[in-house]
C-alpha cells in the first residue's frame, strides 16, 4: 500500500523537461519583425531625449468630427449607442508591423519560450512538431531507453533578492536612477541612508579615445569530440526500482554560435544580438535542427588560465566573518606585472569542521538554523572572495564547481544559476566612459576576475583570450594614477552599472509609456476595483518613474472598447467607443497616448470620473482579448508597459475562454488543467515582446478566470502577475488594503525598457535551460520589452568540456536596458566559483536554498508538460539520488540512519515544503488559478521570497525582548529566533507569528498571557479578539511598540503586501496555518519523520 504523499513506484523514467515558459537555448536567432525606427547615426547619445514622431506610428485617418464628451459618446464600427457613428475610414487606421508569426502557428503543448521564425499550422498542441531541442530532463547518466519524444523547452524562473551594500568612500559611485527607490532590505542589513552623500558619476580624465576595438573572431564549429548522449525522454512506466527515476540533469549538445565583432567605429545594427553580441553576430544560415549553443565559443586558442597556485588556506563550510560581502571598491592587490593569485584549490586547507560534519537526519531532526539560513561562502582566496558577487544578486547550486560532467552526474545535484538582476540597491557604482572595455572574442565585461599579464594586456576570464588594454582605461580617475588599470572600478566591482554609448542602441530612447486598461464589465463595476485602482493612480501620478517625455493613455473595455482622447486644450476627457471588436482599430492615435505633463489635469479629471461612469452598466460580457489586440496596436511605435486589470473569464471575441475546471477533480493530477486552452494570448504576449511592450496581469476574481491561458500573456513579454482571488471592496477589504499597497510599489519602483539579457560562462560550461518570465530572442539572448526589480531568473547548466586545466571559472550576466529618464546603461554582474574535482568538494560546497529554488523551477515546468504526480515523483527522487551518491560514494563506512552532508542537511526539509506548497500540493483545497498562480510565483520571484513561500518561518512573539535586536534608524527591531514548522513548538500559552511570504498569521493560544492580549491586541479577554482582526492596535506601550516595529520589518522587505490575519481557535484562517506547519502530517502528505523513513528506505536499498 502506497503511503500518501509517496509514489508507490520510483517514479516514471519521464525526464523533467522545460515547457511552458522555460525555453532551451535553442533554436535559430530570431528577429521580432522590422525594428521600429532604426539606429541613428553614432552622435545619438544615451542621454538625450527624442520626442519626434517616429516612423511607423499612425497616420490619421479619422475624419475631424467633433467627439462628444461622456455623456454622448461617439461610436465607431457600430450602431450601437447614442451620438455619432463614425464609419471606420478606408485607409489602413493601424499599419502594424508583421507580427511574430506571419501565418498560423504550431505550438507544443506548454508554450515554448522560443518559437522559431517557421510557420507552423494553428491550434496543434503536438510535442516536438517541428524543431527538436535539446531533451530537457532530469535524467543524470542513465542511458536513454526506448523513443525519444523531443518536448520544446521551456523557462521557469527563480531567483535570488538582497542588496549589494556598496561603501561609499570612493564618490566615483552614482547611484544613477534615484539611489533610494523603494529599497527592501534583507534581514540585518542596514537600511539606506536618508540623505547619502551626492554621488558624482565617474569620469574618466584621460583624453576618450575611439571606441575598443571589438576583434574578430573566427567562426566557432562545434566542437570535435561528438555531442554528449541525449538522456531518455520517455515516460513509459517501469517496476520499481529498474525505473530511470525523473531526475535533475540533462547534457545537451552545441553548435557553435557565428560570432563576427565589428572593428573600432560606429555600425549600425539591427538587432539586439549585435548589440549586446557574443561579438556583433553575423547571420547564421538556417540549421536544420537547431541545437543549444554555449554562450562563448570553441575556437579560443586554449591558453592556460594564468592563475598561481599561491593561495593562501582559506575556510569553506561556515563562512569565517572576514569572507562577507561588501560591494565596495575594494584595494586589488594585483601587481603589475604579475598574474592574479587566483587559484581554488582545496587540497590541504583548513576546512571549518562543521563543513565536513556528518549527519544522521533521523537523531537528528532539528536542524533549521534560528536564525535566517546563508548561503555558503565560495572556497576562494579572501581576495577574490572580497570582491565577488553579492549572492542576493548572482547565487549558484553548487559554490564548487565539478571539473566533468561525469562528477556532476554522479553527484546527481543540478547546475544552474539563480539571479535578481535588477534588483533595487542602496548604492550602485555607475561608470561613464566612451569606451567600455570587452573581451574581443566572447564580449564578456572586463571585471575584478580577469587577469593583468602587464599594464598593457589583460587576459579573459571565460575565453582567456589576451587583450590590449585601451589607452583610456589606462588612467584611474580614483587616484589621478596614469597606469593603474586594474584599480580602476571596473574591476574593483563584481557589480557595476555603464552609461551605454549611442553603439548599444537600436533607435534613440523611447519616453517611458503607460498605457491602462480596465474591465468596466458589470462584474467588475461589483467589485468595487476601479476606485481603489484610480485613487492610486491619482496618489502616485507624480511619482511614476520618467521624465518630461512620459506618456499615458486608458482603456476600457466591456463587450466593446473605450478610447479616451486626453488631447491637450481640451475641456474633458472624450471617450470614443470602437464596437467591432472582430477587427480592431484605433479611432485617434495622436490623441490617446497623451504627454503625462501637458495633459495633467484631463487624466486627473478622467482618473475621478471613471469609477461613477459605469455603475448602472448591465453589460456582463468582456473582450479582454480585443482589448488587448487595441492596446497593442495604441503601443506598438513605441513599445512601454501594458497594465491589464481583469475580473472574470474572457467571455467575447478573439481569446475568449470556456470554464474547465471542476472542483470534485482538483486532486486527480492528471485531470487539472496546467496547460492553456488557446494560444492567442502566448502569439499577442510575442507580438509585444517584438514591439517592445510587456503586460502586466492584474487578475481580481472569485471565479475560475482559467490564470493558465491569460497568463501566458506576461509569461512571454517579460511581465508579471498579480492575483487577488475574490477580491471585493466590501466583503473582502483586506484584499483593498493589500492591493493599494501592491499597486503603490507597482507605480512608483524603478523599470527599464527595452531591455536584452545574455548570460556568458568560462568556456567549458554551458547554459542550456531559461526559467522566467520572458523570450528567448536567439540562444541565449533574453528578450524583455520591461524589467523590473522584483523579478528573478534561473538558468540551468551543464559542464561541456573538461574543466581540469583551470581552477577558477566565472560567470558573467550583462543587463541592457533603457531608464525611465531615457539613458542606455548597462547592468553586469560577475561571480566566480573554485573548480573541485572530488565529489566530497563538491557535496561540501552545494547551496540548498538555490537547490530548491532550481528543482522548483524545474518541477513546474514538469508539471505541465507531464503531471503533477511526475513532477512531484521527481522531487522526491532527487533527494534519494543525491543522499544515495553521498552514501555510496563518500562515506567510506556505511552506518545505520540517514546520513547526510552538513550542507545538504535541510535539503529533504524543503523539498518536502515544496510538495505541500500551493504548486505542487494535492488535494481538493486548492482552486486551480490559485495553483497556477503559486507556478507563476515560482517561476517569476527572486529566490528569497519563493524560499520563504515554500518554507514560512514561525516566531514565539509574546515574549519578544531587545537582546540581539537591530537598531535601524532609531528603531529597535526584536530578532526573535525562528521555529521548526511543527504543532509541537506551539503552546497554548503562548502567541506564534508565522511569515509565509505573502501573508502573515498571528496565532494566539487560548491561555495566551493577560499582558499580551491587553498590551498587544488591545482586548481584555481571549474571547474579545474579534474573528476577522486583520491589523494591530498601535498601543502606547513597550510590548505593542517591539511587535509592530518587528511585524513592519518584515513587511518592509518585500515588495508585495502579506496581510495579516490574527488567528484564534476557531478561526476560518486555522487549517491555512496548520497547513503550513510542513514537518506535521496532513491528510495528504507525511510528516517530516515520516519522509526521512521513506528516504531511508529509498537511498539504503
Amino acid at each position: 500500500m502506497a503511503q500518501p504523499g509517496i509514489p508507490a513506484a520510483r517514479g516514471a523514467a519521464a525526464g523533467l523537461q522545460a515547457q511552458n515558459g522555460a525555453a532551451s537555448a535553442s533554436g535559430s536567432p530570431y528577429t521580432n519583425g522590422p525594428v521600429q525606427n532604426t539606429l541613428m547615426s553614432s552622435q545619438v547619445s544615451s542621454g538625450q531625449g527624442y520626442d519626434s514622431q517616429l516612423p511607423g506610428s499612425y497616420p490619421r485617418p479619422m475624419p475631424a468630427k467633433t467627439l462628444n464628451p461622456f455623456s454622448a459618446q461617439s461610436n465607431f464600427g457600430g450602431s450601437q449607442g447614442s451620438g455619432q457613428t463614425l464609419n471606420r475610414p478606408l485607409v489602413a487606421s493601424n499599419p502594424v508591423p508583421p507580427s511574430l508569426h506571419s501565418g498560423p502557428s504550431r505550438m507544443p503543448p506548454p508554450p515554448s519560450q522560443n518559437p522559431t521564425a517557421t510557420s507552423m499550422p494553428s491550434g496543434s498542441f503536438l510535442p516536438g512538431t517541428n524543431v527538436p531541442p535539446p531533451p530537457l530532463n532530469w535524467q543524470y547518466n542513465y542511458p536513454s531507453t526506448g523513443p525519444q519524444t523531443n518536448h520544446f523547452p521551456h523557462i521557469a524562473q527563480p531567483s535570488i533578492s538582497g542588496n549589494t551594500n556598496l561603501t561609499a568612500d570612493h564618490q566615483y559611485v552614482s547611484s544613477g536612477d534615484p539611489a533610494l527607490q523603494t529599497s527592501f532590505i534583507k534581514p540585518g542589513s542596514a537600511l539606506p541612508l536618508q540623505n547619502p552623500p551626492l554621488p558624482t558619476t565617474f569620469q574618466p580624465g584621460a583624453p576618450p579615445g575611439p571606441p575598443p576595438a571589438a576583434g574578430l573572431p573566427p567562426n566557432r564549429p562545434p566542437p570535435a569530440a561528438g555531442p554528449p548522449p541525449n538522456r531518455g525522454l520517455t515516460s513509459q512506466k517501469t517496476p520499481p526500482r529498474a525505473a530511470l527515476p525523473p531526475s535533475f540533469n540533462s547534457a545537451v549538445s552545441h553548435d557553435g554560435i557565428t560570432a563576427n565583432a565589428s572593428n573600432g567605429s560606429m555600425v549600425t545594427h539591427s538587432t539586439y544580438d549585435e548589440i549586446e553580441g557574443g561579438g556583433f553576430l553575423a547571420p547564421q544560415p538556417a540549421n536544420q535542427n537547431p541545437q543549444t549553443s554555449r554562450s562563448v565559443g570553441y575556437a579560443y586558442p586554449s591558453l592556460p588560465p594564468g592563475y598561481q597556485n599561491t593561495a593562501l588556506p582559506g575556510a569553506a563550510g561556515m563562512p569565517p566573518p572576514s569572507l562577507n560581502y561588501p560591494s565596495g571598491p575594494q584595494a586589488f592587490t594585483q601587481t603589475p606585472l604579475g598574474a592574479n593569485h587566483l587559484t581554488a584549490s582545496m587540497s590541504g586547507l583548513s576546512l571549518h569542521p562543521e563543513g565536513l560534519r556528518v549527519v544522521n537526519l533521523l537523531q537528528e531532526r532539528n536542524m533549521l538554523p534560528s536564525t535566517p539560513l546563508k548561503p555558503p561562502v565560495p572556497n576562494l582566496h579572501e581576495d577574490i572572495q572580497k570582491l565577488n558577487c553579492n549572492p542576493e544578486l548572482f547565487r549558484c547550486t553548487l559554490t564548487s564547481i565539478p571539473q566533468t560532467q561525469a562528477l556532476l552526474n554522479k553527484a546527481k545535484l543540478p547546475l544552474g544559476l539563480l539571479l535578481h538582476p535588477f534588483k533595487d540597491l542602496v548604492q550602485l557604482p555607475v561608470v561613464t566612459s566612451s569606451t567600455i572595455v570587452r573581451c574581443r572574442s566572447c564580449r564578456t565585461y572586463i571585471n575584478p576576475f580577469v587577469n593583468f599579464l602587464d599594464q598593457r594586456r589583460w587576459k579573459c576570464n571565460l575565453c582567456y583570450r589576451v587583450n590590449d588594454v585601451p589607452e583610456e582605461f589606462m588612467y584611474n580617475p580614483l587616484t589621478r594614477v596614469y597606469g593603474e588599470p586594474h584599480k580602476r572600478p571596473e574591476v574593483q566591482n563584481a557589480t557595476i552599472e555603464f552609461m551605454a554609448p549611442s553603439e548599444y542602441m537600436l533607435r534613440p530612447p523611447q519616453p517611458p509609456v503607460y498605457l491602462f486598461v480596465f474591465d468596466v464589465s458589470h462584474n467588475a463595476i461589483e467589485t468595487g476595483y476601479l476606485n481603489s485602482v484610480c485613487q492610486s493612480l491619482l496618489d502616485n501620478l507624480d511619482l511614476l518613474p520618467g521624465n518630461t517625455r512620459t506618456k499615458i493613455g486608458f482603456i476600457t473595455f466591456d463587450s466593446t472598447i473605450h478610447f479616451y482622447s486626453l488631447q491637450e486644450g481640451l475641456s474633458q476627457p472624450q471617450m470614443l467607443i470602437v464596437s467591432d471588436i472582430d477587427d480592431v482599430f484605433i479611432p485617434m492615435p495622436e490623441n490617446l497616448l497623451v504627454n503625462l505633463n501637458e495633459s495633467k489635469e484631463l487624466v486627473q479629471d478622467l482618473l475621478k470620473t471613471l469609477p461613477q461612469m459605469f455603475t448602472k452598466t448591465l453589460e456582463t460580457q468582456s473582450a479582454l482579448g480585443p482589448a488587448l489586440q487595441a492596446a497593442f496596436k495604441l503601443i506598438s511605435p513605441t513599445g512601454g508597459r501594458i497594465s491589464v486589470f481583469q475580473t472574470q473569464l474572457p467571455t467575447l471575441g478573439v481569446g475568449a475562454l470556456k470554464p474547465r475546471e471542476e472542483p470534485n477533480q482538483r486532486s486527480s493530477a492528471k485531470e487539472i488543467h496546467l496547460t492553456p486552452s488557446t494560444d492567442f494570448y502566448k502569439k499577442l504576449a510575442l507580438d509585444c515582446s517584438g514591439q517592445q511592450a510587456a503586460v502586466d496581469l492584474f487578475l481580481l476574481s472569485g471565479q475560475y478566470s482559467d490564470l493558465a491561458s491569460l497568463g501566458c500573456i506576461s509569461r512571454y513579454s517579460a511581465g508579471s502577475v498579480y492575483y487577488y482571488p475574490s477580491y471585493h471592496h466590501q466583503h473582502n477589504p483586506v484584499q483593498v488594503q493589500k492591493l493599494q499597497k501592491e499597486l503603490q510599489r507597482y507605480l512608483t519602483r524603478k523599470i527599464g525598457f527595452e531591455a536584452v539579457m545574455r548570460i556568458r560562462c568560462t568556456k567549458g560550461l554551458s547554459i542550456h535551460t531559461f526559467h522566467g518570465n520572458f523570450f528567448v530572442r536567439s540562444t541565449d539572448l533574453l528578450s524583455l520589452p520591461n524589467v523590473n526589480p522584483d523579478a528573478g531568473y534561473a538558468v540551468q547548466m551543464s559542464v561541456e568540456e573538461s574543466l581540469t586545466d583551470t581552477q577558477l571559472v566565472s560567470f558573467q550576466s550583462a543587463l541592457l536596458y533603457t531608464s525611465s529618464k531615457g539613458e542606455r546603461r548597462i547592468r553586469v554582474h560577475t561571480l566566480c566559483l573554485p573548480v573541485v574535482s572530488t565529489l566530497n568538494e563538491v557535496f561540501l560546497g552545494a547551496d540548498v536554498q538555490a537547490i530548491s529554488g532550481l528543482l522548483a523551477n524545474m518541477a513546474v515546468d514538469r508539471s505541465v508538460t507531464a503531471s503533477l504526480s511526475d513532477a512531484r515523483d521527481a522531487l522526491v527522487n532527487a533527494v534519494i539520488d543525491s543522499l544515495s551518491a553521498y552514501r555510496s560514494s563518500v562515506l567510506s563506512s556505511q552506518q545505520p540512519g540517514l546520513m547526510v552532508p552538513f550542507s545538504l542537511r535541510l535539503f529533504p526539509l524543503f523539498v518536502l515544503a515544496l510538495l505541500k506548497q500551493k504548486s505542487f500540493q494535492t488535494g481538493t483545497n486548492v482552486r486551480l488559478d490559485e495553483r497556477i498562480f503559486a507556478m507563476c510565483q515560482v517561476k517569476n520571484q527572486p529566490l528569497v521570497h519563493l524560499m520563504l513561500t515554500t518554507h514560512p518561518s514561525l516566531y514565539r512573539v509574546d515574549n519578544l525582548s531587545d537582546e540581539g535586536a537591530l537598531n535601524i534608524n532609531d528603531r529597535t527591531i526584536p530578532q526573535p529566533p525562528i521555529l521548526q514548522l511543527s504543532v509541537e513548538k506551539l503552546s497554548r500559552d503562548g502567541a506564534f507569528l508565522m511569515d509565509a511570504g505573502s501573508v502573515l498569521m498571528l496565532w494566539v493560544g487560548k491561555n495566551c498571557a493577560q499582558n499580551f492580549l491587553s498590551q498587544v491586541l488591545g482586548v481584555q479577554n481571549y474571547a474579545s479578539i474579534p474573528q476577522t482582526m486583520t491589523e494591530l492596535p498601535e498601543l502606547d506601550t513597550p510590548e505593542s511598540a517591539r511587535t509592530v516595529a518587528f511585524i513592519s520589518w518584515l513587511r518592509e522587505q518585500r515588495p508585495f503586501f502579506p496581510i495579516l490575519y490574527v488567528i484564534r481557535e476557531e478561526s476560518l484562517m486555522k487549517a491555512v496555518f496548520l497547513q503550513n506547519l510542513v514537518e506535521d502530517r496532513t491528510e495528504s502528505a507525511l510528516s517530516y519523520y515520516e519522509f526521512l523513513l521513506h528516504i531511508q528506505q529509498q537511498v539504503n536499498k
